[in-house]
């Protein structure tokens, strides 16, 4: 089971779609990545070539 982060403010903001898009510092913070293409994946994943940087 994967640990519960709390949310704290610079964690996420919502897109104007009204989508909850998580930031850098909240991917940081929960240290891995998951491959779904992140708009702010700070560990290089890119959907599109299924690599990381």
């Amino acid at each position: 089971m994967k640990e519960y982060i709390p949310l704290e403010e610079g964690d996420f903001y919502f897109s104007e779609e009204g989508y909850r898009v998580f930031t850098e510092q909240y991917l940081l913070k929960r240290g891995y990545c998951c491959e779904s293409g992140c708009r702010h994946c700070p560990y290089g994943y890119s959907s599109k070539t299924n690599m990381r940087r």
